[in-house]
């Protein structure tokens, strides 16, 4: 279940990376194919290199926290979080770039679909999002079959396309025909040309990392387990890069930027992808194995979004749990994954496939940028952890000492190779886009950095010492009442429960025509609690009261106020905005004043019945606990039909004087 969950983004990559090392050589020229293997092969080196790095990464490392954790702890602070910011970014982007070539595979098959591509690319996103929300037991088995078709399908087609070449048979693909308008290069232009196809062939690398950060994830042995996946999903992808691209230059297929370069080809028609041009050379353009080799893709690179939605919160709450991010990041939902994380991504993913309208070429530009920048950090953090291990490794220990060595041998080659591609990555696909990824990682890190300084502000001014005096003098309570009613009348019976020192029923007087009803109510039904009117002019609530505590506490010390203030529960949603506006606006300002707590006491309208009647519904965790459907807490605290009035509340033993404004 490893592989399809953790390496479906590494092994779909592979459908969309040939296809851009052979497009970006096509710009000068059908000429420039005779480079293509060569530049594959850099590719597959890279690609081998760095699966071993993060063999070595794992093994230090298995804790889950990838490149950031190598990084920050290496390399410091700033890195790390710089790491982080990239890793971010670039799962983002796999989301939509993977999302975007499912789509283009699937019009490459139906391309009566082409206008709906945004359409598609949504609601394939909203569909991760749902199953992923289900948690990840169930997402690796839904993802599972699709992963293991494509790689035995893919398989299959380079395996038989190869074959009929050897036998003098070679498929020939529907483009190989077609002519290409090639741009006058000069000397640099081609050594610019030639490191640009090569950093597009680099996208075969994206989600190597995903492993390294999902360990915890992995059944134990966690590290040995890690470390099986990412060796089996290196020689698959390595595999599956080199046979599609000699197969493509076997069948002579051409995928041009602009298809309008292509002569012969009418580019109003949406331009088959490269896994769709070799399957109908191979197979047979509408046969079965044709569809299933485009089903399948299409699938996997759909699936290979869910790489993403494993890495992304499980770094989201690493640094939430730093102090890098919102600490609701490292909050695990009923399904026990970080919804919060996954529902973020998904909006992300949705904003960048509507910013550039799902389109493969050009959000391909974006890509890799970010993966390289957490490659190169994290092997140079890396070399960094295996000098210091040798210096802490007695010379005795032959064998860790032997491990640490080619550890160290493994980590600076892979350096040393990531931050040569970084560079040529940088120099090639800035103008091309890639400004942005440049501008959004020192961004989104100064907003880390930002979160990081306002959490240890907050400890800082939180954290308790020996200024901290608990015990305060007195302890007065504040019933608000507008206007003597049931919920008043419930707000003054709950205050003298609560045995207050002192219990005072408070008026604002805006209204003196309010007031005096009020005051009559009082004397007529002899409430037992003392009513203070505050004059209010200028028809405000808070401000009066808020000057009433003041001028109470000089006179009496430093009490604790407690303010009782109505609120009716109401049935239907229209009603809330006819009630307890004033509550609402009255609570935020008292919650201001120092040493005061607002209780809030309901009062049930008859509408509020229709809660105990709505369908029940789960809360979370009830359904993997076993208990039944409930509608919050209504269901559980609802009126049995025939159970018996409550007794009625007894008489307050509290002495009248205990209730008096003097105490």
């Amino acid at each position: 279940m490893a592989l399809p969950i953790f390496a479906s983004d590494a092994l779909s990559s592979v459908a969309y990376a040939p296809q851009e090392l052979l497009m970006i050589l096509l710009l000068g020229g059908l000429s420039f194919l005779t480079f293509s293997p060569w530049i594959a092969l850099a590719v597959v080196v890279l690609l081998a290199v760095v699966v071993l790095s993060y063999r070595q990464l794992i093994t230090a490392y298995p804790s889950g926290g990838g490149d950031y954790e190598v990084a920050r702890t290496n390399l410091g602070e700033v890195p790390g979080v710089v790491v982080a910011s990239a890793l971010l970014v670039d799962y983002i982007l796999t989301v939509a770039v993977s999302v975007a070539a499912g789509v283009d595979n699937i019009i490459s098959a139906l391309p009566v679909l082409n206008p709906w591509r945004v359409e598609l690319a949504i609601g394939f996103v909203a569909l991760l999002v749902a199953v992923n929300l289900r948690g990840v037991r169930e997402a690796s088995r839904a993802f599972a079959l699709p992963t293991y078709l494509f790689i035995g399908s893919v398989g299959v087609m380079v395996a038989t396309g190869l074959v009929r070449w050897a036998v003098g048979d070679a498929p020939v693909a529907s483009s190989a025909q077609f002519g290409v308008e090639a741009d006058g290069l000069t000397q640099v232009a081609v050594v610019l040309l030639l490191l640009r196809a090569f950093a597009s062939g680099c996208s075969a690398l994206t989600g190597v990392e995903a492993i390294a950060n999902g360990v915890p994830a992995f059944r134990p042995p966690k590290d040995r387990n890690a470390r099986t996946t990412l060796a089996i999903m290196g020689v698959i992808a390595i595999s599956l890069f080199a046979g599609l691209t000699a197969l493509a230059l076997v069948s002579g297929v051409r995928y041009a930027e602009d298809p309008c370069r292509l002569i012969g080809f009418d580019c109003s028609l949406p331009q088959p992808s490269l896994m769709a041009q070799v399957a109908a050379a191979t197979f047979g353009m509408g046969s079965v194995p044709f569809y299933i080799v485009q089903a399948t893709t299409a699938c996997v690179l759909l699936l290979a979004a869910n790489t993403a939605f494993n890495g992304f919160p499980l770094l989201g709450s690493v640094l939430a749990r730093d102090g890098y991010a919102p600490k609701s990041l490292n909050t695990r939902g009923d399904r026990l994954v970080y919804s919060n994380g996954m529902i973020l991504l998904g909006i992300a993913a949705l904003a960048v496939l509507l910013i550039f309208q799902a389109d493969l070429t050009t959000l391909i530009q974006l890509y890799i940028i970010g993966v390289f920048v957490s490659f190169s950090l994290g092997q140079i953090g890396m070399v960094r952890h295996w000098n210091r291990e040798l210096r802490l490794i007695p010379r005795s220990a032959t064998l860790e000492r032997r491990a640490a060595l080619r550890g160290r041998v493994v980590n600076s080659l892979g350096a040393v190779m990531t931050v040569v591609v970084l560079v040529i990555v940088t120099v090639t696909k800035f103008t091309h886009g890639a400004w942005l990824i440049f501008l959004a990682i020192p961004v989104l890190t100064a907003l880390m950095m930002g979160v990081r300084r306002y959490y240890l502000h907050v400890e800082e001014e939180t954290t308790i010492d020996d200024s901290v005096h608990f015990g305060s003098r007195g302890d007065v309570a504040l019933v608000l009442v507008g206007s003597l009613h049931k919920p008043a009348a419930k707000a003054i019976d709950y205050a003298l429960a609560a045995r207050h020192d002192t219990t005072i029923a408070v008026h604002v007087s805006v209204t003196p025509r309010d007031t005096a009803q009020l005051e009559a109510d009082w004397e007529e039904h002899h409430v037992p609690v003392p009513l203070v009117i505050l004059e209010s002019p200028y028809r405000q609530y808070a401000g009066p009261l808020a000057a009433f505590i003041g001028e109470y506490r000089k006179k009496h010390g430093s009490s604790v106020v407690t303010i009782y203030l109505p609120q009716y529960i109401v049935g239907h949603w229209w009603e809330s905005f006819l009630h307890n506006r004033r509550a609402r606006r009255l609570t935020q300002r008292l919650m201001l004043v120092h040493g005061v707590v607002v209780t809030l006491v309901p009062w049930m309208l008859d509408s509020s019945r229709l809660l105990y009647r709505r369908a029940a519904r789960p809360l979370p965790g009830d359904d993997r606990a076993g208990l039944p459907a409930t509608y919050g807490l209504v269901a559980h605290l609802a009126p049995a039909a025939d159970a018996e009035p409550p007794d009625p509340v007894p008489p307050d033993p509290v002495p009248p004087e205990r209730r008096s404004l003097e105490g």
